[in-house]
């Protein structure tokens, strides 16, 4: 079916062809970051509308998490079978579908359905597009490539509060715009190359060399590449089984963690619920919508930090530059909701731009977790381990999706900043143990480590000194 994958688009070789490969991709990165923004700001129209209590806004923008939770595990396998280019493709096909049911939506119902349904496809997104993206281009610039992905999902949250906050409560049109991207990918997907990877295990090998010399532009590194991805390939697909098995366990350990505690730290709790927890402190709905607008400018603002150090300082080092600050800005924020809403200005202030600088540093969490988990499994599990690590993200955001409005009003909003920053000190000391560093070293070399077991970075020093 898919014979001249390879010689579409002769013209473009090189480094002009792994730029448009990733940012293509990445457009599904910008669709999922427009679906899950433009909920926090279409509730203060929807909930007008159709009357919604805080639980029914919980599900409202829950649903599309629980959809992405299913597409995250589904999708390894599908795109396992039909390729990572196939697998895109269709991620935009039920986008588009997703989209224009939600517009259409004539009751909460069938608007909890339509979030879904578009769920699955971000789900599957985030499974897929940074896997290609990490299989497709040099290790030299993996990093910074997976990374534009992170960039265009927060650049698509940016979108998302622009767009709605230009457009009022008309949240019909809000959800209506979502399909011009998602034909975009749809398209563009299939005029890109297949992944070298997935076509030599399905024996193609002409095929493979051929898309690697035009992604690398040089004939002998390309063979060079084949032959290096033939040996570590001629093993069989790894099963779920092989995927817990113990010299796998690290990798298991710092992707399902990384991508845990990118959620249970507040982020995308803080993004969805922003306007609403802004309006609360006192500040009117438009304005509430322009603060979230600021902290959604320095959240791109920081990834695109992060897609300029990840491949220079390192993904770790990364980390622990920017996940101490957001702590205290959460201890901060905390400390501004003692006794009630903050009720002068200067407070009010204090609160947005804590809260800015926190959506900030702890983007970073969010430009590491794709990386990470694209890059730590060996090749036979790859598949399976990204949709581990993405459904780590999903079932974790889900939690926190469904419970920060409750935990609000169980603990009061200092108690819940407050139980967020202890959460984010203890991530800290996840990413020192667990966290291995991966700048710069091909996946072939990074899953030779995990056979010799000193793949975790206290084992690593270990064995350098012994």
């Amino acid at each position: 079916m898919d014979h001249h994958a390879g010689h579409a688009q002769k013209g473009l070789r090189g480094r002009a062809l792994v730029v448009v490969v990733s940012i293509i991709a990445a457009l599904g990165g910008l669709l999922f970051g427009y679906d899950t923004g433009i909920i926090g700001v279409a509730l203060l129209g929807l909930a007008r509308d159709f009357a919604l209590s805080d639980t029914l806004k919980q599900i409202v923008t829950g649903a599309i998490i629980l959809g992405a939770l299913v597409g995250c595990l589904g999708t390894g396998p599908i795109s396992d079978r039909i390729g990572r280019r196939w697998s895109i493709a269709l991620v935009g096909l039920v986008f588009t579908i997703g989209s224009i049911l939600s517009a259409a939506a004539p009751s909460v119902g069938v608007l909890i359905l339509a979030r879904f349904i578009l769920g699955l496809s971000a789900g599957s997104a985030t499974q897929i597009i940074p896997v290609y993206i990490a299989e497709v281009t040099p290790p030299a610039h993996r990093g910074k490539l997976v990374v534009m992905f992170q960039f265009m999902v927060v650049f698509g949250i940016l979108v998302a509060y622009l767009t709605g906050y230009a457009l009022g409560h008309q949240w019909r049109w809000m959800f209506a715009l979502g399909i011009i991207p998602s034909v975009v990918l749809m398209i563009g997907m299939l005029l890109l190359p297949e992944s070298p990877r997935w076509l030599l295990g399905k024996n193609r090998e002409s095929e493979a060399l051929g898309i690697l010399e035009r992604v690398r532009g040089d004939k002998k590194g390309a063979q060079q590449e084949l032959d290096e991805i033939k040996e570590i390939s001629a093993q069989p697909e790894g099963t779920w089984k092989d995927l817990f098995s113990s010299w796998v366990r690290p990798a298991l350990i710092a992707g399902f963690g990384i991508a845990m505690f990118s959620q249970i730290t507040g982020n995308n709790a803080l993004i969805y619920y922003a306007p609403t927890i802004l309006s609360d402190a006192g500040f009117g709905d438009s304005a509430s919508v322009l603060a979230a607008v600021g902290g959604a400018v320095l959240i791109n603002l920081a990834t695109v930090l992060g897609i300029f150090l990840v491949d220079r300082i390192g993904r770790k080092r990364f980390l622990l530059w920017m996940v101490p600050g957001s702590a205290v800005a959460l201890f901060v924020m905390g400390a501004l909701f003692i006794g009630g809403s903050p009720e002068s200005a200067a407070a009010q202030w204090t609160l947005v731009g804590c809260l800015a600088i926190y959506m900030a540093l702890n983007s970073s969490f969010g430009v590491c977790l794709w990386l990470i988990n694209a890059e730590v499994y060996p090749l036979f599990v790859r598949g399976k381990g990204a949709s581990v690590g993405a459904f780590s993200h999903w079932i974790f955001n889900l939690l926190m999706t469904l419970t920060t409005l409750s935990l609000i009003s169980a603990l009061g909003t200092s108690g819940t900043f407050w139980l967020y920053g202890l959460i984010t000190l203890l991530a800290l000391v996840f990413i020192v143990r667990y966290v291995p560093e991966t700048m710069g070293r091909s996946l072939e070399e990074i899953e030779t480590d995990l056979r010799n077991g000193t793949f975790f970075p206290a084992k690593r020093k270990k064995a350098s000194k012994g």
